[in-house]
């Protein structure tokens, strides 16, 4: 997909504010209502804008504690890594799952309430997946930045 600066501009906006209307999104662009609207319609046709979520602030729901999991199973074969995969997402604490090169096989984002529940996690949820070999944990102590927006 080739991107003009409008849609550019258009992306930036939607990523600050999706529920902005297409009236104020038109002002901001200085196009017409109508206008907005089919660069919107072509962006998610095309696959570019996939879905709108709300984020939802972690320490109002009592689950600002956040770990990051190394994952290293016991062997690389098809069945182990298809295996794996379907059970990390049906873990809702895990938010992000990367299939990643290097010394681990697996980077996990994990999202708890406590240190508490992060070992519950890990006792009762995480370990029992077959075929992890080892597991590597860090726990954040501040989070320096944080965004879902995609510069353009």
């Amino acid at each position: 997909m080739v991107f003009d600066d409008i849609d550019k501009r258009l992306l930036f906006y939607l990523q600050e504010d999706s529920k902005q209307t297409n009236k104020a999104l038109s002002n901001k662009l200085n196009l017409s209502v109508t206008a907005v609207y089919e660069r919107i319609k072509k962006l998610e046709k095309g696959g570019c804008i996939n879905k709108y979520v709300a984020l939802v602030n972690k320490e109002k729901i009592d689950k600002s504690f956040v770990a990051f999991c190394h994952i290293k199973l016991e062997k690389h074969s098809q069945d182990f890594v298809v295996s794996f995969e379907k059970e990390v997402n049906r873990l809702t604490e895990v938010l992000e799952c990367y299939h990643i090169s290097g010394d681990y096989d697996y980077l996990l984002k994990v999202l708890v309430k406590d240190m508490t529940a992060f070992r519950e996690f890990m006792v009762k949820k995480l370990t029992t997946i077959n075929h992890i070999g080892s597991t590597h944990s860090m726990f954040v102590i501040n989070e320096v930045k944080h965004t879902t927006a995609i510069n353009m």
